[in-house]
């Protein structure tokens, strides 16, 4: 079968097309024909060596994918720790979930790992439970990115107050399109005096955090008291900067989130589906793609997410 291999830990350049072996199914597995798969920062991360966990090259880059169960015919979404861009993927029915039959498989493709890692920032930080009587308020880091498009979908629905940073007022135009109250343009605007003024010098609830570096004690100092900055990713390059002792002031909690991890926890998966496929069959989420790429045109895919210029998510077309 054809499947897209991380050659070695040298970025992007070290993609190929090769001809690999048809996966064996475990006992606990079933198999897949991959039509499409969701590109995620992790799995750019991976290709540099960056991402915790990944065995040695060679190996088949992807973590999310959309196509069709053998054993049943049905039309399927899923997450897998690696090997998912491939014509046919082994795979955990736990972490497979059933493709909504409005949505094209390019849309499946996109939808796990945004939307369960939107929906459980919002877990973590106390705003899917009953409300306190106060509106919730978020700050959203990278908020026209895949993550940041499921997160403000999953903010309206829950009444929260957003705010979201972006490159450019293109992309925050289409992020309030969705439903985005406050965008900030970080090129023209220092975030946290933009939040600080819009909130009268209270802060928000929470803020998902994906920068890394100073980002992480910036992102602080935008909390109201006891708030909390659930971090999710490193997308600078550089570990979070923070001198603990920060949290004091406001009783700030500093929380991490990894789907990766959380992704063995069945419980808490499942609690999630359960609210996210109640939206989707109220037709209430939809993923944002930016962009299709041929498995062809897989390095010109990794590159575009490099330099940070796409919209939404971005999505590798696997088979017909």
């Amino acid at each position: 079968m054809k499947a897209l291999v991380i050659t070695s830990l040298s970025g992007p350049e070290a993609l190929a097309i090769q001809d690999t072996p048809e996966p064996t199914p475990k006992p606990d597995q079933t198999l897949i024909r991959v039509h499409a798969g969701g590109l995620n920062f992790a799995d750019l991360m991976t290709t540099h060596g960056g991402y915790p966990g990944t065995p040695l090259p060679p190996l088949i880059a992807g973590r999310e994918f959309a196509g069709v169960e053998e054993s049943t015919g049905r039309r399927v979404m899923g997450y897998i720790q690696y090997a998912a861009f491939a014509e046919k993927v082994a795979a955990h029915p736990h972490l497979l979930w059933p493709t909504p039959d409005h949505f094209t498989d390019q849309q499946a493709a996109a939808f796990p790992v945004n939307f369960f890692t939107a929906y459980l920032a919002y877990w973590q930080s106390g705003m899917t439970q009953t409300s306190d009587g106060r509106t919730h308020r978020v700050l959203i880091h990278a908020v026209a990115g895949g993550v940041g498009t499921a997160a403000v979908q999953i903010g309206k629905l829950l009444g929260v107050e957003m705010y979201g940073t972006s490159s450019s007022d293109e992309k925050l135009a289409r992020a309030k399109s969705l439903g985005l109250q406050h965008g900030i343009n970080y090129k023209q605007h220092d975030y946290e005096e933009v939040v600080k003024n819009l909130t009268h010098g209270e802060g928000v609830d929470a803020v998902f955090e994906m920068l890394g570096g100073e980002h992480t004690a910036k992102s602080l100092r935008c909390l109201r008291d006891f708030g909390r900055v659930i971090q999710y990713g490193t997308a600078t390059g550089k570990p979070p900067q923070l001198d603990v002792r920060a949290l004091y002031a406001k009783s700030a909690i500093l929380q991490g989130l990894w789907l990766t991890y959380l992704s063995g926890k069945r419980d808490i998966m499942d609690s999630a589906w359960r609210q996210l496929s109640a939206w989707l069959a109220q037709k209430q989420l939809t993923p944002q793609i930016g962009q299709t790429f041929p498995l062809a045109d897989a390095r010109q895919a990794y590159q575009l997410l490099q330099e940070g210029k796409n919209y939404g998510k971005l999505v590798l077309q696997i088979s017909a």
